[in-house]
């Protein structure tokens, strides 16, 4: 029983065993459900089964009807028409990234969002090419067409290149669609737990450094072949040094005052978040302002800049992906619809908890399965979410996918109407645009020292996923790390944390008795601790740290007594040895 007694509780009760325990006190036989029943309990139908199931399919039913027209059609307006403007600069500088004409950026940040308005369960998450996944996919398509293929370098030999690089990004993405697609379906939207905070973190800042490198040829104007092999980013590097004197001023000059611009105004949004209405749309304006001087003043033909030219008007006809690709690229497309997925729905998890609404994992699988697998097949690259495109979302003051909608219709506009006015922007600004973009994940290097403070573990999960993903590759580093993570998972269960506890100060408040001075430990016992269940793995190692805790081996000192005792019964046996009978004392 318990008994309050002013700010101390008095606790009197009996000691029991386990038996006596359930003896004195009836348990419930409850029925637990087996592997056959959960299956006829998911293939069962009723109506009201089949509402849920379309509910739960088409999440657009739920909350369009529920929409309040009034009071929030202004904010999705403002929000659409922001994040659809910086939508269309980032389709068209991510597309540098997958090494594919910029117009084929337009498509990825297009066909994605109409599908995901209607199967996404998030609210204000922006979906679109996202440079991690787009230097992925980018990858996997100089692996496939390299730069050599080119020959002499004339026009048509690079309008092939461009049609072969089109479809394996395609195929690429579509492949990757139907992989989210079948994971969703089965129901396997637990497996972002594999992927781990600190895992995401180094994963994503590798790839900002992967990124990084990869714009410097378009910043410098230089002929960089790809390298998609471990170390990698080392032969691009030297490449790129190698050429250095073959920089073009113009383009280097272009590039370094875009960035700083960018730098600075991105800066003052963040620093004036609170007063500002809207951010400052710097992307559209160095954009705007870049073509129009580019323009007028003839960069291309005086200084011999890298110019967008002449963008695709329209959309393409659906093709079917490459058959011949699969076998190719397989590994590629897993680590590129799981790398999609995880940064999609950790983004999602944020905004769900700070606006309070529900998001399902397998749904947003099924989401950007099929938008990828329409992506695809309108030539597109393959889609997640960009954490500066959602911020602008969400921030401009987006309620819902409405806002999404409307960005599509930004992006629409440029594709069918004014798309030709930004054929003088040179690339050297997309590239330059794409490095602005990269300041959050390139931040992320701060938090090496908070996550060594906090656990060790993670930290170290962290540098050896950076690591990995910047000298092996993407796709390798991947796999690496998650290999790397689940072996720290094995040894932080095949080494738990064990310690000896004792009272602190004489309450009834139990500590390691490593980190207090004023302990007490009663006579005779030991609370012993360990963090992790007991299991084959470590029960050698929990043994030998209850065995230094006690301070005596028992299987020791029980094998010397069982040795004495025979030693004994033999000694009596010969006569030896006699048994004393026992006094009593007398009272």
């Amino acid at each position: 029983m318990v008994e309050p007694v002013g700010n101390h509780y008095v606790v009197a009760r009996r000691v029991y065993s386990e038996n006596l325990f359930n003896e004195e006190h009836e348990k419930l036989h409850r029925y637990h459900k087996t592997f056959w029943d959960h299956l006829k309990l998911y293939f069962s139908c009723s109506s009201q089964r089949v509402k849920k199931i379309a509910l739960r399919l088409f999440p657009v039913v739920s909350w369009l009807p529920a929409y309040r027209f009034k009071e929030w059609i202004l904010s999705d307006i403002v929000s659409g028409v922001s994040t659809g403007l910086v939508a269309v600069l980032q389709g068209l500088a991510f597309a540098l990234l997958v090494n594919v004409p910029p117009s084929y950026g337009l498509y990825a940040a297009f066909f994605p969002v109409l599908v995901y308005f209607i199967f996404g369960t998030s609210r204000h998450i922006a979906v679109g090419p996202f440079p991690v996944l787009s230097l992925m996919v980018g990858a996997t398509v100089i692996r496939l067409v390299p730069d050599e293929v080119a020959g002499n370098g004339t026009s048509v030999n690079n309008s092939a290149i461009n049609e072969q690089r089109v479809m394996v990004a395609a195929s690429v993405t579509f492949i990757s669609g139907v992989f989210q697609l079948l994971l969703g379906i089965l129901q396997f939207g637990f497996i972002v737990i594999y992927l781990s905070q600190s895992l995401i973190s180094g994963f994503t800042t590798a790839a900002a450094v992967h990124v990084l490198v990869s714009q410097l040829k378009f910043m410098l104007q230089l002929s960089v072949p790809g390298y998609n092999k471990p170390l990698g980013i080392v032969y691009t590097l030297e490449s790129i040094f190698s050429q250095i004197t073959k920089t073009n001023i113009a383009d280097l000059v272009t590039s370094l005052v875009v960035l700083l611009i960018v730098f600075v105004v991105k800066e003052m949004n963040d620093r004036y978040k609170a007063k500002l209405p809207a951010p400052i749309p710097i992307e559209l304006l160095v954009t705007v302002l870049a073509a129009l001087i580019s323009y007028f003043l003839n960069f291309e033909e005086k200084f011999g800049v890298a110019v967008i030219g002449k963008l695709e008007e329209g959309f393409q006809a659906p093709v079917a992906p490459d058959a011949s690709i699969l076998q190719k690229c397989i590994g590629d497309c897993v680590s590129i619809a799981i790398v999609a997925f995880a940064v999609a729905f950790s983004v999602a998890k944020v905004y769900s908890i700070k606006h309070d609404y529900p998001i399902d994992a397998n749904q947003e699988l099924i989401a950007f399965g099929l938008g990828n697998i329409v992506g695809g097949s309108f030539k597109g690259f393959a889609s997640s979410t960009a954490l500066s495109r959602s911020g602008v979302q969400e921030s401009t003051g987006g309620k819902t996918q409405i806002a999404g909608i409307l960005s599509a219709a930004i992006v629409l506009i440029v594709i069918l109407a004014i798309g030709f006015l930004l054929a003088p922007l040179q690339k050297s600004v997309l590239a330059s645009l794409a490095l602005g973009n990269l300041k959050g994940m390139l931040m992320q290097f701060k938090e090496v020292g908070i996550l060594w403070r906090k656990d060790k573990y993670d930290c170290v999960i962290w540098v050896a996923t950076f690591l990995a993903a910047v000298f092996l590759g993407l796709d390798i580093g991947l796999a690496a790390a998650v290999a790397f993570q689940l072996l720290t998972v094995v040894i932080r269960s095949q080494i738990p944390s064990c310690t000896v506890l004792a009272n602190v100060g004489r309450s009834n408040i139990y500590r390691n008795r490593k980190d207090y001075t004023d302990i007490y430990e009663p006579e005779g016992v030991k609370i012993f601790r360990c963090s992790s269940p007991i299991f084959f793995a470590n029960i050698e190692f929990f043994r030998e740290k209850l065995i230094t805790a006690v301070g005596f081996n028992p299987q020791r000192v029980l094998r010397k007594r069982n040795k004495a005792l025979r030693k004994i019964r033999k000694m009596l046996k010969k006569g030896e040895l006699q048994v004393t009978p026992v006094c009593k004392a007398i009272p």
